[in-house]
């Protein structure tokens, strides 16, 4: 493993599994009683049955000291450790009720798949992570651990609601994600113990059935490399929508989401007659508003380091490092028109109002510490959004298609045309 995927894989992280966790509730006439849980093993003690809603931290984790602030950023600390009204919901009930399928594959995010009976797929993501499986060994022998988890919070806990919202106003589709309380209960099964009394974003899963999409003659939601395989199957009759993906992907640029790569891209398969269409569906916010400060964080994001992970500012410090093989991979034929027609139609369609709605979804509290930053970065990043446009297809047509796989596609057999980009069969 790479030192650059090393620290890639550190900055991808979100927090530990321990939270201080303050738990408000509500009688039957809707008065609130506040008791403060300084142990997760304390939880247990309650009956959430009685109640619709906690008053939670994301993780008191991340709060420091003036020291670790000036050496290690002080990033989004406060927002990590202030609590917030989130509903309890219970798998029974949830979603007209739901059935627990698996658990995700992620090492170090804690995701359950549920079903619910009239088969729709969601995915429970915790908001709390566990990082310890990615820590590398001399990272061990250098007691680093704690600088490395504490990188986590450079990360907003909360931006997957926002981004959510401004995507449905572009056109951008997203999992709707949902943030929620899950007590511990009989129906999470075998999975009870890892993830009851947990912090989640309920989410359609990018895989399954297309109906909640309202997308039209839309069949079915695939990943990546199923998409790979379909276009083996089918290499005069599908396409890709690259008018949305274009859109989504100056979208993440708006946003500052610098990590976009194969495997956080469903695709929604659109059927007309012999047919095919694939519309862009991204999923895992978790990098968007990525906010790098303090001494160490800035030296390991410099441009000649790692190029690609970069602070949210209102202007962009490298384009260059955000182009990513996904990319080459995708869009490499597209036309420049493309792009600049479709940032003028975000700078049209994604208006001052808009932005400032989306960000009603936070809570009160939250949007106070720097929904306001926020929204300027958005303003500043949208009103050079064609500027962006125009170089990132400069930069992309001045890379080769691949010579290798795209990542997450190494169980495809895929013909020598399709290994370097997704148009490029005679």
């Amino acid at each position: 493993m790479t030192l650059k995927r090393i620290i890639l894989l550190i900055t991808a992280l979100l927090l530990a599994l321990t939270a201080v966790i303050y738990i408000s509730v509500a009688d039957n006439k809707e008065t609130f009683a506040t008791c403060e849980i300084l142990d997760l093993k304390d939880v247990g003690n309650i009956d959430f049955r009685k109640y619709d809603s906690v008053l939670v931290a994301a993780n008191m984790l991340y709060t420091g000291n003036t020291v670790k602030k000036i050496v290690q950023g002080e990033q989004y600390r406060e927002v990590w450790s202030t609590p917030i009204k989130v509903p309890i919901a219970f798998i029974d009930t949830l979603k007209g009720g739901l059935k627990v399928v698996e658990e995700g594959g992620g090492q170090q995010t804690h995701s359950l798949e549920v079903k619910a009976a009239e088969g729709t797929v969601y995915s429970l993501r915790s908001v709390s992570k566990n990082p310890e499986p990615l820590i590398p060994d001399f990272v061990r022998t250098l007691g680093l651990e704690n600088i490395i988890v504490d990188g986590i919070s450079a990360q907003h806990p909360y931006a997957a609601l926002v981004v959510a919202e401004l995507a449905e106003n572009i056109g951008v589709l997203s999992t709707k994600p949902h943030l929620l309380f899950l007590p511990r209960q009989p129906d999470l099964e075998k999975y009870n113990q890892k993830f009851g009394n947990r912090l989640f974003l309920l989410e359609y899963e990018t895989k399954g059935k297309a109906d909640w999409t309202g997308i039209s003659d839309a069949t079915e939601i695939v990943d990546t490399e199923k998409l790979q395989e379909l276009k083996v199957e089918n290499p005069k009759n599908l396409a890709i929508d690259e008018k949305l993906l274009v859109r989504a992907r100056l979208f993440d640029i708006l946003i500052g989401d610098w990590d976009r790569h194969a495997k956080q891209w469903g695709w929604v398969i659109q059927t007309k007659g012999d047919s095919l269409k694939a519309i862009p569906l991204p999923c895992d916010r978790d990098n968007a508003f990525f906010k790098i400060e303090g001494i160490i964080p800035t030296i390991i994001s410099n441009k000649n380091i790692l190029p690609d992970l970069q602070n949210f500012e209102k202007d962009i410090d490298y384009l260059p490092g955000l182009i990513m093989d996904f990319d080459v991979y995708f869009l490499h034929k597209t036309d420049r028109k493309v792009f600049l027609e479709q940032a003028e139609y975000i700078q049209n369609t994604l208006t001052d109002q808009a932005i400032s709605d989306a960000f009603k979804i936070w809570p009160e509290q939250i949007f106070q510490l720097n929904g306001e930053e926020i929204i300027e970065k958005i303003k500043e990043r949208r009103s050079n959004l064609k500027e962006y446009a125009s170089e990132f297809k400069d930069l992309l047509a001045e890379r080769k298609p691949l010579t290798e796989k795209l990542k997450g596609s190494k169980d495809v057999e895929l013909p020598d045309g399709l290994l370097g980009c997704f148009e490029c069969l005679p």
